[in-house]
């Protein structure tokens, strides 16, 4: 699977099963491992009152991949 291919995924926390925001990056090691991902989580309306935070998620706490979601525990 590409970086590419996870990028077009939502972020979902499976506690609360709130969106969390979709990844924009990946913090790669000088093997090839990803040591973690970068989640873009803006809120509010697009433009002037919206807010830019990022997250970054270990792979320990993806819990599953699917076609249109990954879900996370957060």
């Amino acid at each position: 699977m590409k970086l590419s291919d996870l990028q077009e995924k939502d972020v979902v926390n499976v506690n609360d099963g709130r969106n969390v925001g979709r990844i924009i990056d990946a913090q790669i090691d000088e093997s090839g491992k990803i040591n973690y991902l970068v989640v873009d989580t803006k809120k509010g309306i697009r433009g002037f009152f919206s807010s830019y935070q990022e997250l970054t998620i270990t792979f320990d706490k993806i819990k599953r991949i699917g076609t249109d979601v990954i879900l996370v525990d957060l």
